[in-house]
């Protein structure tokens, strides 16, 4: 039968292999103290492992391999790396492997030392017909241990989204109101526009749009007109009196509008066509003049959701949801489920860097509070997770169980997972 390394790393990692007696070959009995930490990094597959071979303490590198002449066919007898290992761990010892000094490097052969069944329960895990591994297992792990797992992807949801911000943060020279306005025009897109509504926000500098925040035509001007949606010929007052105002600023600012090309409409309910949103994002702009501090300094996390309501939206976007496209009257307002999502994709990763970047802890705890305080996302993804038995706490639990179903699930990564450790351990 052949394993994966990563099933002998899961064997050696948390010794489950039979332990009295083991011989290393060369070295005679061996003892493990400690099996080392994980190295995620190039080098050997553990680090600080501490062994005893007969009466010698050993600490020290492991490398984990299926054959012992794998050392060869990964060069690692050119890798300086390497020239540290005290211990190789293999399924199958095929071949001596020698140190650079010309010494022999010990060999641990796993073969027979534990029960191969294990392999079955793991492949049979991986290769389950369900929409996630352990789908119809999930409910026998502790509610505890799930919690657990969930609290560390949450936080590695944050930290995987930090990046970007910090690079635009240094592309914008510290300027935090311009990288959060990047972000903010970015969360309007709701994925299907998020590329040509970021080509937006880079056409669109916020300083100009400040300038003329006080005056709602040339301000939507500026925002439909940059889009492309205002090349063609107008009958109606306000997208006529649109063109107008943008040729007028096309002219002073030396703007180059989109190709509106670019924009997705195509099966799209009308609420979320994209001339819908910028008339909801000049709104929330002509509302809110400082966009970023006023978000710092909400205290009360309903109060969010309050930032988002009553905005100032062209009555004629009450029976349009496109222009030359009269529909029924309704409610231009950004709906609950839209401000949630803005809350959660944007506001809440925002106070968790600012936080991180200036050292207040207070907006890296107010993230998750708010988190914590909106209530669970529903879609496709996370909604299997729930029928298998997790409780949707808030938006905290979806959101973490998104970055588990991307980085574990759906990568098959269950040896990497407490919650298939678990289930494996059984």
């Amino acid at each position: 039968m052949l394993f994966k390394e990563e099933f002998l790393h899961f064997i050696w990692k948390f010794r489950l292999y039979h332990r009295e007696p083991m011989y290393a070959n060369p070295g005679g009995k061996i003892r493990v103290i400690h099996p080392g930490v994980s190295n995620k990094n190039a080098g050997p597959d553990f680090l600080e492992a501490k062994i005893q071979l007969d009466d010698t303490l050993w600490a020290g590198q492991v490398e984990i391999h299926y054959r012992s002449s794998d050392w060869l066919l990964h060069k690692h007898q050119d890798d300086l790396a390497y020239e540290n290992v005290i211990l190789h761990v293999v399924y199958e010892h095929d071949k001596v492997i020698y140190r650079r000094n010309g010494s022999e490097i010990p060999v641990l052969s796993l073969k027979g030392k534990f029960k191969e069944t294990l392999y079955n329960h793991y492949h049979a895990l991986i290769n389950a017909t369900s929409r996630f591994p352990c789908e119809r297992q999930l409910h026998t792990v502790d509610a505890l241990s799930i919690r657990l797992v969930l609290d560390r992807q949450l936080i590695e949801r944050f930290e995987n989204k930090t990046q970007a911000i910090y690079q635009l943060l240094d592309k914008n020279k510290g300027d935090w109101e311009k990288t959060f306005y990047y972000f903010l025009c970015r969360s309007f897109g709701f994925k299907v526009n998020t590329l040509p509504i970021e080509l937006l926000a880079e056409r669109l500098d916020l300083q100009l749009l400040k300038k003329y925040q006080r005056n709602p035509m040339q301000l939507e001007a500026l925002l439909f007109g940059q889009a492309g949606f205002l090349e063609g010929p107008f009958t109606e007052q306000y997208p006529a009196q649109l063109k107008i105002e943008y040729a007028f600023l096309q002219r002073k600012h030396n703007l180059c509008p989109m190709p509106v090309s670019l924009w997705k409409m195509l099966r799209m309910r009308p609420e979320n066509f994209p001339t819908y949103r910028l008339a909801q994002l000049s709104g929330l702009l002509q509302r809110h003049p400082n966009l970023f501090n006023l978000f710092l300094s909400v205290d009360q996390f309903q109060d969010y959701h309050k930032l988002f309501t009553l905005l100032p939206i062209n009555p004629y976007w009450e029976t349009h949801y496109h222009f030359k496209k009269p529909s029924v009257k309704t409610n231009p307002q950004i709906g609950t489920s839209s401000v949630q999502n803005i809350l959660i994709n944007t506001i809440c990763i925002f106070l968790y860097v600012y936080g991180k970047y200036t050292d207040q802890e207070k907006y890296t705890e107010r993230a998750f509070g708010l988190l914590s305080f909106l209530p669970a996302e529903r879609n496709s993804i996370v909604a299997p997770y729930q029928l298998a038995g997790v409780a949707m706490e808030s938006a905290a639990t979806s959101q973490a169980l998104l970055q588990l179903n991307k980085y574990f699930c759906c990568q098959k990564k269950c040896l990497n997972c407490t919650i298939g450790i678990k289930i494996l351990n059984r």
